[in-house]
């Protein structure tokens, strides 16, 4: 950034390079990290508020406030980004621009790799399934997340059946990609934590396999990214995907990191301004366009700077938190839940690679003599919590692990069950950097509470959804 828009950005309080001081390295088990909503108070149907225990982080994690601070210090400073004269437009470009470094820096990118800004994770493979090469294979695990999993129509895809340890991940794509077309473009891609068990995926494995086959490997980071550090360059993975919304930065962004060259060889993801490097008419009455080599060829439209600027302040925040920090309270917090819901024999943990598979703070699972619907229910309206049941939009896993034996129907159906059909779905717990102690207490004292002394409200089900009967 320049000195002059550096200086307007200081009186904010807030930089593009850094908003805050370092934090201090916390101990084990130190206090959270500060989020939105940490002092939001909800009613309970058996009368009374309580703070709500935001446990629904696999799907949207809370802002960090130092998130919203950042963003809030820029917004009297917001104006448009690329081609702009204003100073707003140029203080908006340079800071839009030095959160792509920081992203960069942030996924220990290789020289010459690129970030393209998009929408969310699902958004960031569609476009790299628009500009697979033609003739591509795809390989990819049915465990996946339906956003890593479908994306692929262009392509020939090999779906790959879930394997139930790391190293036969590893046999299974090693056998796949030997009996692949060895002279065509082929792209393999996985998740790094998974959404529904939240175990790791031996993902540097899975890349050397790839490129000992001559392909290349895209890693699903969604849940892998809010919770451990990534590096492009140690794992040696060709591209990587995210989603702000997960890394504590909820404002519609996500990112596409890696190899330039199918990038900058494909025609453009979306066509319009500021993918256009020059436009002109044709004799013929048409037009000619030269497109732009930079990131900027998948970027068409005016860019989302805030939601920009949110990712690159979480990885900021994330970063001088110190990940080792992060990582030893998680799994502090990761013992509390699993030694808690081991006490429950009613309770079933869903789980690909066994007990002491490493894991991020994401767990799924059933409830003996419940319907996950009503399970759900029972946690919000009677104690204040929020978590997620169904199919976590992964479908085939989930429907392996559970097995072919469906819930009793219960109170409340599955929202993913048709009508009169038994209901096949599961309760998931999932926290982070934000979590406090006390909430993940709460959780499974509810737990062994509704096991044992059943609700204490009636459900019904209302347009999918289970919810206390009025």
């Amino acid at each position: 950034m320049s000195a002059s828009l550096n200086t307007a950005c200081a009186t904010t309080a807030t930089t593009t390079a850094a908003v805050a001081p370092p934090l201090a390295a916390p101990p084990l088990a130190a206090a959270p990290l500060a989020v939105l909503g940490r002092d939001v108070t909800v009613p309970l149907v058996t009368g009374g508020e309580v703070s709500y225990a935001a446990l629904d982080y696999a799907a949207s994690a809370p802002a960090l406030q130092r998130v919203w601070d950042d963003v809030a210090a820029y917004a009297p400073y917001y104006g448009s980004v690329h081609r702009g004269a204003g100073y707003l437009s140029q203080l908006s470009t340079d800071l839009f621009e030095q959160s792509r470094v920081t992203v960069a820096e942030f996924l220990d990118c290789r020289p010459g790799d690129q970030v393209v800004f998009t929408r969310s994770t699902t958004d960031s493979l569609n476009l790299l399934a628009a500009v697979l090469p033609a003739g591509c294979q795809v390989f990819v695990f049915e465990t996946e997340h339906h956003a890593s999993l479908l994306p692929w129509t262009n392509a020939r895809v090999t779906y790959l059946n879930a394997p139930r340890t790391p190293a036969e991940a590893v046999a299974t794509l090693e056998r796949a990609l030997a009996g692949r077309d060895p002279y065509g473009p082929a792209l393999v891609c996985v998740t790094g934590a998974s959404n529904v068990t939240g175990e790791l995926w031996p993902v540097k494995e899975l890349a050397a396999a790839a490129h000992a086959h001559g392909a290349r490997i895209v890693l699903d980071a969604a849940q892998l990214a809010p919770h451990h550090p990534v590096s492009v360059r140690e794992l040696d993975v060709d591209w990587i995907a995210f989603s702000g919304h997960k890394l504590y930065a909820p404002f519609g962004s996500g990112v596409l990191a890696g190899r330039a060259d199918w990038l900058q060889e494909a025609e453009p993801y979306l066509a319009g301004g500021g993918a256009s490097r020059k436009v002109a008419r044709r004799e013929d009455g048409g037009v000619e366009v030269e497109w732009h080599t930079t990131a900027a060829r998948h970027e068409a439209g005016s860019p989302n700077v805030i939601g920009v600027y949110s990712i690159a302040s979480a990885c900021r925040a994330l970063t001088e938190a110190g990940f080792e920090n992060l990582v030893e309270r998680e799994r502090h917090l990761i013992a509390k839940v699993r030694e808690g819901l081991a006490e429950v024999p009613a309770v079933r943990v869903l789980s690909l690679f066994g007990d002491d598979a490493p894991r991020v703070g994401v767990i799924s699972f059933v409830v003996d003599g419940w319907n996950s619907s009503h399970f759900a229910a029972a946690l919000s309206a009677e104690y204040g919590i929020g978590v997620r049941d169904g199919l976590f939009c992964a479908h085939p896993l989930v429907r392996t692990l559970l097995g072919s034996e469906p819930q009793a129907q219960g109170e409340c159906g599955a929202p993913e069950a048709a009508p009169g059909e038994r209901s096949l779905n599961a309760i998931r717990v999932s926290f982070g950097a934000g979590t406090p102690d006390e909430h993940v207490e709460r959780f499974v004292r509810a737990v062994g509470e509704l096991v044992a002394d059943g609700a204490k409200w009636q459900y019904r089900t209302e347009e999918g959804r289970c919810v206390p009967a009025v």
